[in-house]
């Protein structure tokens, strides 16, 4: 199954968008659209695999991971499991499909360590 993560044109005058620096938009679209994500939202990545990535300093990676989960409330981040959950990615994501996208669905959501990271993106 293709891959495939939309970004809508009105991301850009979401008002927590604007008030991000570039760095943060950067950081925020590759947490969305990198290939790691999966149907649901929720997928395994280091901070060093971030960094690695947008050739930002892993220093770097701490303060935006913070920043987005304590002032944005954007996502929640697991460092044990190394799970991240992408909060309304649903919204954006999630199409019809039917059985396909369903059994890709479920099949994720078995994979998921850390079972509060499911909640918190199905609010």
């Amino acid at each position: 199954m293709a891959k495939y993560r939309m970004l809508h044109t009105d991301f850009w005058e979401n008002p927590t968008v604007e008030e991000m620096s570039m760095e943060e938009k950067i950081f925020y679209i590759y947490l969305l659209s990198n290939s790691r994500t999966t149907q649901i939202g929720i997928y395994r990545i280091t901070k060093k695999q971030i960094a690695f990535a947008l050739d930002y300093p892993i220093e770097m990676i701490h303060p935006l991971m913070e920043r987005f989960i304590n002032d944005y409330k954007l996502i929640r981040y697991n460092p044990e499991t190394r799970e991240v959950a992408i909060k309304y990615w649903g919204k954006d994501n999630l199409q019809k499909g039917g059985k396909p996208v369903m059994d890709c669905i479920n099949s994720e959501l078995k994979k998921v360590e850390d079972r509060s990271l499911i909640c918190y993106v199905s609010e």
